[in-house]
């Protein structure tokens, strides 16, 4: 078995045309499927981003929510029902919502804004520069030193500027874990601050933050606030809600899978064919080595590891080059959001063991068609 792969592995590179175009086909379609499902998973990352940054293990929310963009105001009493809840270590509101920030050069740039419980500060981002008890101090704003920082003229503390009409100050510069996904820079303030300066509807609670005493007390917490008539997620639950809601309700999750589809199909056009090419080329050969008593068994190996190895290399290429440009980009680009993970690989890999499988198999059915007869009469 050794000698008949040895056999193929020759077979195959020494037509350095052939296997240059197979490898090309190949690496080009797992750099397309790559590269979009990439972007796609980087998109969904961001745009979870206040999820992850805040890191409350469960949210509060109106039933209505689809994102954590689309907060819809909560009453109160609910923020107070939550906390007689049996099982609520602690349970605090969260402000989230825009507002207009006039620059010094007299434009005007959106801003999100998070505000946090004034008592304790639940949420917080980590600080690289000012202290957070200044956040109490008038005016006080912290702002994210993210992608989007420059487009508040990267303020130090103490930069001064107005919001919706009102003075704020830069009192702290923060770094969270996750940027934005919508282009806008991130300013934290205190709750009673954030309804101050924004104006809002009758009720102002976007979320509300709860603290569970321990994990096991979770399915009680939402049992109790679905009572009341609002839906509690767990931290892990809500980021796959808003996955869901770009994959299904904004057309990103059917664009993305047309774009997918097509790239395979370039990749098994190019490869199927040329492949199907290069055994065409070799049945003489194929057919010589069943004349003198190769099984059609070992014939088949032969080729399913030409397909396998061309496959897997094109592979291992198409990730390196993908990778290679998405490096790339983000040393350009801060605000460029795609990311490689597990989920892309694995769509990918598998994307290619089909060309392989596809493409192998009209070449094993062309070779178990050979006559040695045939052959040696041409």
């Amino acid at each position: 078995m050794k000698g008949i792969l040895k056999l193929a592995y020759k077979l195959l590179v020494n037509d350095k045309a052939k296997f240059t175009a197979l490898l090309i086909g190949i690496t080009f379609a797992v750099f397309l499927m790559m590269f979009i499902t990439s972007m796609f998973m980087g998109v969904l990352n961001h745009a979870s981003a206040t999820v992850v940054n805040v890191g409350a293990p469960v949210w509060v929310m109106d039933p209505s929510v689809q994102a954590i963009t689309s907060s819809i105001g909560m009453p109160n009493y609910v923020l107070d029902a939550v906390r007689s809840i049996p099982g609520v270590k602690f349970a605090v509101p969260l402000y989230s919502g825009t507002a207009l920030v006039k620059l010094h050069d007299g434009t005007y740039q959106a801003a999100s804004v998070l505000g946090l419980d004034d008592t304790s500060l639940y949420g917080r981002p980590v600080l690289t520069a000012g202290k957070i008890e200044n956040i109490y101090a008038d005016n006080g704003f912290i702002v994210v030193d993210d992608a989007e920082y420059r487009k508040l003229e990267s303020p130090r503390i103490g930069t001064t500027f107005e919001l919706n009409d009102h003075r704020a100050v830069i009192v702290g510069v923060a770094k969270v874990t996750i940027s934005g996904l919508f282009g806008l820079p991130t300013l934290y303030t205190t709750y009673y601050r954030a309804i101050q300066y924004i104006p809002n509807p009758r009720f102002t609670i976007s979320y509300v933050l709860v603290h569970p005493k321990s994990s096991s007390d979770i399915p009680a917490i939402k049992r109790q606030v679905a009572a009341l008539g609002y839906m509690a997620l767990t931290k892990d639950e809500f980021i796959r809600k808003n996955a869901a809601f770009f994959v299904f309700q904004t057309g990103a999750g059917t664009n993305i899978l047309i774009m997918t589809l097509i790239s395979f199909i370039v990749g098994l056009s190019i490869s199927g064919q040329t492949f199907y090419t290069f055994i065409l080329e070799n049945l003489e050969r194929f057919g010589a080595l069943k004349a003198i008593g190769t099984r059609n068994r070992q014939l088949v190996t032969m080729i399913l590891f030409q397909a396998s190895f061309t496959a897997l290399t094109g592979y291992g290429l198409g990730v390196g080059l993908c990778t290679l440009l998405v490096y790339l980009a983000k040393l350009r680009l801060a605000s460029y959001a795609a990311m490689i993970t597990y989920p892309s690989l694995l769509v990918s890999f598998v994307m290619v063991v089909i060309i392989a499988a596809i493409s192998s198999y009209f070449g094993v059915r062309r070779v178990l068609q050979i006559e040695p007869f045939d052959i040696f009469r041409g």
